[in-house]
Formats: structure tokens, sequence, C-alpha cells
């Protein structure tokens, strides 16, 4: 896998498929953003973390399947509508956002350890969601197949993805740590719902390293 190629095909489709993406998953990011802020207010700091993980399962599912879908459909030659991808997404949502919440679990197991065994689990575990939508695998199946398909590509997924995330990290780290946004409601929300739409991006990446793990041999 070369990861400039992966990077740069990645970027030529988000960018051609602009439009479409924001009108398929930005209200869904902004309705996200709002019930993590009102949560954020409504419970105990130390509980906040928590509370957010499960209030984003709500939507990051929904938006997160919809968009695999629309993904798999242009990449195809189709053009699916947002409503229909949304449906189906919605269809989805129980066993995904499952899967989201297996998957979160896992990683901030082994974050807890160290932070390399939560990275490490990341990237063994960034294929589960496509294998869920996309073949239509159960999520404790999907989490077993992507640390099967992942095996032998560990560092070029792992390169891609902290080359897409490591700039978003650093931006929500310092918009949390910045006194005039975190005080202000609609600057917080913004940056907050920035962040989730270009976090898209990785998305695109990941289903790109996808499609081309599973046109190799023995990628079962």
């Amino acid at each position: 896998m070369n990861l400039l190629s992966v990077l740069r095909d990645s970027y030529f489709f988000f960018s051609h498929n602009l439009l479409a993406i924001t009108r398929l998953c930005l209200p869904l990011i902004v309705l996200e953003g709002l019930l993590l802020q009102q949560v954020s207010t409504l419970v105990a700091p130390e509980t906040a973390t928590l509370w957010r993980l499960l209030a984003g399962l709500l939507f990051y599912p929904l938006y997160s399947a919809a968009l695999i879908l629309f993904l798999d459909a242009r990449s195809n030659g189709l053009q699916p509508r947002a409503l229909d991808l949304l449906a189906a997404g919605l269809r989805l949502w129980p066993s995904f956002a499952l899967l989201a919440g297996l998957n979160t679990l896992a990683i901030l197991l082994g974050a807890s350890l160290f932070v390399l065994p939560g990275i490490w689990l990341m990237v063994k575990l960034a294929f589960a969601e496509y294998l869920l939508v996309l073949r239509g695998l159960s999520p404790l199946k999907a989490l077993h197949a992507s640390f099967d398909m992942s095996s032998g590509y560990f560092w070029p997924m792992l390169g891609c993805i902290l080359i897409v995330m490591l700039p978003l990290w650093l931006l929500d780290g310092w918009s949390q740590s910045s006194e005039p946004i975190a005080s202000n409601a609609l600057a917080s929300l913004l940056m907050d719902c920035t962040g989730r739409f270009l976090q898209l991006f990785s998305s695109v990446v990941l289903f790109r390293l996808f499609m081309l793990r599973s046109s190799l041999p023995n990628d079962d």
C-alpha cells in the first residue's frame, strides 16, 4: 500500500463529493454537537466523558453507516439519495451502535494501560465498521475479522490514520484548552462540529484502505 497514493485518491474523492457528504452528514453532526453540549452542562464533570460517549452513540452510527454506504455506492458509479442512505443507516443503527460501543470500550481499555495498546487496537479494529455495513457481519464477527484483515498492514494503516487524525486531535485539544472558545457556547459548538466533520475524511481514507485490502488475496 502506497500512503501517498491512498491519501491522494481519498482527498480527490472527498473534495469532489464534498457537497453530497455535507448534505448527508453535517445536519446530524450539528445535532450531535448540540446534544453533547447539553450533556456536558447537565452532568458532573467527572462523568461528562462517559455521558458524552453514550450520547454520541445516538448519532455517530447513523451518519457513519450512511457515509460508508455512500462511499460504496459512489465507488460503483451510483448516485444514491441521501434519504435512502439515512434510512439504510437507521436500519443498521442497533448493530452499528453496539459495534461502536465495543470498539470504543476496547480502545479506551487499551489506552488506560498505556497509550500504545490503545493505538494498536484502534488500527486493528479500523475495518470493523466497513465489515459490518458492507459485508453484513455481526459486531463481534466484524471485530474479529478486522483483526485478521489488518494483519500485515499495520504500519501503512497507522501511517494513514496518524497523518489524518493527529492534526485533528491537536486542534481538538487546543480548542478545549482555549478559554475564549471553551467559555463561548457558539464557538465551542462550531469547533466541535468542524472537527467532527473533518474526521469524515478519515472514513474516506479507511474505506480506500479497506477496498485495497479486500482486493488482495487471502483477506478472509
